[in-house]
């Protein structure tokens, strides 16, 4: 802005002031060399002096984390120019880096814990965080009386400085075991359950358990005081300062943690507020609970939500309850008190999808179980979405309603996120069967048959196609499903292949070529019921001249025209490794007769399996495998050929024995296979380091001639032990078979490797 002087004309600003001479000036040692220091700044000789850029370059030059104390100093000089001096203070750097006292662990695997390097700045705050870290990490190996300290020895007149850590190490040691006194309601067993920190045991070495680590025992303690209020217990104290750590050896630790426990609180008095639709005697039926029981808040909080749930499922889905604790002082237990601020219902007025890139619109609402016009039923949303997740279209699924323009009315919202359903899979397995299979398999589970500008994606269709070869067999499936025929929720499905193995006996080559068209519909609750049409051809192929009489009687082809019928039962929670539920399945089977063909016979076969969670800590769980089948002859057949009959032996049936190898036999030894069977196996398997799983098991079965015969007088019977891993992406299972009683068909110890599931 001009200024008007005493005459009345406009005066001149004053000239702005220029930086004359740039100087950078070392208070102490200048081990910084004068560049690093001019490259952090952006004031030059000749610019302008801006107090905003000097402010700017004092802070970079502190970001370097190498000046202890920075000033700008300056000296006016005639002609309008400032001459400037960055004064600056270095920090010490850092000469070299010491490790005193470390006999366990080297200084090269120390260096991997710590940030302060040599030619760095020295910042003692750094370095006592490298303490600090030191100690957590050899408190993980085990060494939980490790001291440590740091020393820094400073050298003014080269602005050096030594740092040492000084280490005294320990024994190594292992928890012998944890106790626990003042636990008068809950045994210590039930305590150590909650805890991560254990006791040290057999596989520690491979699981790092075992090992006192200061951080996990905080959150151990605080798992104990949660644990302790869910069982009532809500003025429970675990002081630290009353724990007591005790060495009976110098490599063994005994922790005692002492328990307060308090009283138990139990629920008095549940009443409600605010109900005008339902009354309090039928809210009541959804609690679980009760006056009188054990006061646990985390049920409590589900009880409120299972009431705000019971309106939703009948349209009133902005009803809150607000749960209220209230101390009776005369009974001396938890008074409670549900607050309902009840809503209007709604009614659906559309359904929205968004997301769906590649699924058709379709496919998602036939998986929806509410549509406009219904009561808005959240249980009903919470089924739908289940049902969509469960189709592995998706990576995630999310329902909610939406609210809209009229009164009562409410959108059902879906957002999906697309998933991978499709997989090009080239590899190579082996299994103890065969040593080496070479495969390629292309799988579409949202196949779409007619919509080839989608890459014949987005109907919701099944398609497969798999090419394997191996030592000693090969194959070639080709499978579609259509799940929703009709828009019905009736499957139907085909599938055409041909496989070759010559592994059933060294006699043959089995070729079986064949088609099957099915229908697959849910019956009722789990139950699904599948019909099938199967017309195989089995050729003996290669047989060789001196092979028993009952495989050369067969040589050539035979054709099988089957129908089948499978009822399943599924409650499994997960299909690889297994910890809950079960899995039943019944099939017949009828050949020939009406159905034409060369071979008349039916076939009954029942497997099922039940999967019981042991204890939490390992993931154990117990499975049992039950298993027994009959297949007989009528009609023109005398009787059932040896390859449709029944045989035992080999990695998925009795692991102690060879492939096929418990069963009838020809006077020549070779295996007939037998006309009933029966199975028993049972499993314990443990995690070891997810997803490596331990395992030890029992099998048992007998193959008897006829049919109908289920004496179990002939068995056999193994036990071992095993492992289970995945092996890219796919479960494979390591066993080790160990045979108990035999029928002259014991050739010594089975070691059995084999991919997929036995169930």
């Amino acid at each position: 802005m001009a200024q008007i002087g005493p005459g009345g004309q406009a005066g001149q600003a004053a000239p702005a002031l220029q930086v004359g001479s740039l100087a950078v000036r070392f208070v102490g040692t200048a081990n910084v060399s004068e560049d690093v220091v001019r490259a952090n700044i952006q004031m030059r000789s000749g610019g302008a002096v801006d107090d905003t850029i000097i402010d700017r370059d004092i802070r970079s030059l502190y970001r370097t984390g190498l000046f202890e104390f920075i000033e700008v100093k300056r000296e006016n000089v005639p002609g309008n120019l400032v001459n400037l001096v960055v004064e600056v203070t270095p920090k010490f750097r850092v000469l070299t880096v010491r490790y005193d006292g470390n006999t366990r662990v080297k200084d090269t695997r120390l260096e991997k814990e710590t940030k302060t390097r040599a030619n760095l700045a020295l910042d003692e705050r750094q370095v006592k965080e490298d303490a600090e870290k030191l100690r957590e990490y050899y408190q993980k190996t085990g060494y939980n009386k490790v001291s440590i300290n740091y020393q820094i020895e400073r050298e003014r007149t080269t602005g050096f400085g030594t740092v040492t850590f000084q280490i005294s190490e320990g024994p190594r040691v292992k928890i012998k075991d944890i106790e626990f006194t003042g636990n008068d309601n809950v045994k210590p067993r039930r305590l150590r359950k909650e805890m991560e920190t254990k006791r040290w045991w057999v596989f520690s070495w491979i699981t790092g358990s075992g090992r006192f680590k200061d951080e996990s025992f905080e959150d151990d303690l605080d798992k104990l005081r949660d644990y302790y209020r869910e069982q009532g217990f809500l003025d429970v104290e675990i002081a630290p300062d009353r724990i007591a750590f005790d060495y009976p050896e110098p490599d063994r630790l005994v922790v005692t943690i002492n328990v307060t426990e308090g009283r138990q609180y139990k629920i008095g008095d549940i009443n409600f507020v605010g109900n005008e639709l339902h009354s309090a005697e039928l809210l009541t039926l959804v609690l679980t609970q009760r006056k009188g029981m054990v006061f646990t808040p985390s049920k409590l909080d589900e009880d409120t939500q299972n009431l705000e749930k019971f309106y939703g499922r009948d349209g009133y889905l902005n009803t809150r309850v607000r749960l209220i604790r209230k101390p009776n002082l005369s009974t001396g237990d938890i008074d409670i008190e549900y607050t309902l601020n009840e809503s209007e219902q709604f009614s659906v007025e559309s359904i929205n999808i968004e997301g769906n890139t590649k699924t058709k619109s379709i496919v998602i609402l036939r998986e929806v179980v509410l549509g406009p016009g219904d009561i808005f039923n959240t249980t009903r949303m919470d089924i739908s979405k289940n049902r969509l997740d469960n189709t592995r279209f998706f990576e995630d699924v999310n329902m909610t309603d939406e609210t809209t323009n009229l009164p009562g009315r409410r959108n059902l919202k879906i957002a999906v996120r697309e998933g991978r359903t499709g997989n090009l899979t080239f590899g190579a397995g082996f299994s103890s069967l065969e040593s080496a299979v070479f495969f390629a398999e292309v799988t579409q589970s949202n196949f779409d048959l007619f919509n080839r500008r989608s890459f014949f994606q987005g109907d919701g269709q099944k398609f497969r196609l798999r090419m394997q070869v191996g030592s000693q067999s090969s194959e070639v499936i080709l499978s579609f499903e259509e799940p929703w025929l009709f828009d019905q929720q009736l499957a139907l499905g085909f599938s055409l292949y041909r496989t070759t193995s010559d592994y059933n006996s060294s006699f043959y080559e089995e070729i079986r070529t064949g088609a099957e068209v099915f229908l697959r519909k849910r019956l009722f609750e789990w139950v699904d019921g599948r019909l099938s049409y199967t017309y195989e051809i089995i050729n003996l192929d290669n047989v060789d001249p001196s092979a028993p009489a009952v495989i050369q009687a067969l040589a050539g082809e035979q054709n099988i025209s089957k129908v089948g019928l499978q009822l399943l039962r599924d409650t499994r929670d997960k299909i690889v490794n297994t910890t809950s539920g079960s899995r039943m399945e019944l099939n017949t089977e009828v050949a020939g007769g009406v159905f034409g063909g060369d071979l008349n016979y039916y076939r009954l076969e029942f497997r099922g399996s039940q999967f019981l969670p042991l204890f939490a800590a390992q993931t154990q769980v117990i499975s049992l495998i039950g298993r027994a089948g009959v297949v007989e002859a009528y009609g023109d057949s005398a009787s059932v050929p040896f390859y449709e009959r029944f045989f035992l032996g080999g990695p998925y049936t009795l692991r102690g024995f060879e492939y096929r190898e418990v069963g009838p036999r020809d006077s020549t030894g070779e295996p007939t296979g037998g006309g009933t069977y029966g199975m028993l196996s049972v499993e314990y398997s443990a995690d070891i380091v997810s997803p490596i799983r331990f395992a030890l098991f029992y099998d048992a079965g007998f193959v008897n001639e006829g049919a109908y015969d289920f004496a179990p007088g002939g068995y056999n019977d193994n036990f071992g032990i095993g492992l289970r891993l995945f092996v890219a992406g796919a479960p494979l299972s390591l066993d080790f078979g160990i045979p108990l009683t035999t029928d002259d068909n014991d050739e010594g110890n089975q070691f059995n490797f084999s991919f997929g599931t036995r169930f």
